[in-house]
């Protein structure tokens, strides 16, 4: 038995749900795998796998060998790319994790081209507004926005990009423009319940500082509902001129206190704690940050 073979085998196994799935990943037949897995399971002495209404699943046991096994292949990939060089193709799979609108708007989109530098490399995409645990959801790399509170975290600023006030004309319309931060009291706020977002803000002019403590009805924790919320002019927000540069350029948005400046969005790359990045994790990391500052 190859038992990084095997080990591969399983893998893929557990990420995709069955032994067909797999593979068809591996480019051989389905009963060559349950024969992989079968004689991994016979050397460790351990059941990994069940059948579940649902496809297969890893036992307590599988689950603890599946990290370890996931970390034997990826560092064996590595160490054959080291070996042919620099130049070498990524081949495998990328596990990618970003906040959902972000990952919609700039990082889906980039993919392509990514994707065609690398043609042997698949790329998987898992989109939470939350922070998820890299390590434990398999990520190989990570893309958040805003300050890394985790110092265990490795990571790599990759951009800034300003927060804004804005809305949609017609609240404008309806309810006027801030002229000063102090206005902001008297106004509706669709407000961003994450972290970057929240209801007190520090603006400043030169010298001047004015913090604001902003109220609304309507609070959300997902960036898409922030969105939709201010096109249906439901109140303004302050947010991440990423998240709404699109609709700035096209005036479905207007901003306003152009005159005063919130603190930036730090955009990062972030990395497992506890390995170091995969080369196909670099590679991505380094496109990203080439790509978004030529854009």
């Amino acid at each position: 038995m190859n038992r990084l073979a095997a080990m591969d085998a399983f893998v893929r196994v557990v990420d995709t749900g069955s032994f067909t799935a797999a593979a068809r990943q591996l480019r051989v037949g389905q009963p060559a795998v349950s024969k992989m897995i079968a004689q991994l399971e016979e050397h460790i002495g351990v059941k990994l796998l069940l059948r579940t209404t649902q496809g297969l699943k890893a036992t307590e046991a599988g689950e603890n060998f599946f990290e370890h096994a996931k970390r034997s292949v990826e560092e064996a990939d590595e160490a054959v790319s080291k070996a042919r060089g620099v130049g070498a193709a990524l081949t495998g799979r990328l596990r990618i994790s970003g906040a959902v609108t972000f990952a919609r708007l700039h990082i889906v989109p980039r993919l392509p081209r990514f994707m065609a530098l690398h043609p042997a490399l698949d790329v998987e995409v898992l989109l939470d507004d939350g922070n998820v645990d890299l390590v434990e959801a398999g990520i190989d790399v990570a893309l958040r926005m805003g300050d890394l509170r985790d110092s265990s975290l490795t990571a790599r600023r990759i951009g800034q990009g300003p927060r804004v006030v804005l809305a949609a004309p017609a609240y404008f319309a309806a309810r006027g423009e801030p002229q000063t931060p102090a206005d902001l009291i008297e106004h509706e706020a669709v407000i961003y319940d994450q972290r970057g977002g929240g209801t007190v803000w520090s603006f400043k002019q030169g010298a001047s500082e004015k913090i604001v403590t902003i109220k609304g009805r309507m609070r959300s924790n997902a960036a898409e509902a922030v969105r939709e919320a201010v096109f249906a002019g439901m109140g303004l927000a302050i947010a991440s001129e990423w998240m709404f540069d699109r609709e700035l350029a096209a005036g479905t948005v207007r901003r306003v206190l152009s005159d005063w400046a919130l603190p930036p969005v730090g955009l990062w790359v972030v990395f497992p704690s506890g390995r170091n990045a995969s080369m196909k994790a670099r590679a991505f990391a380094n496109f990203i940050e080439q790509d978004m500052q030529l854009s």
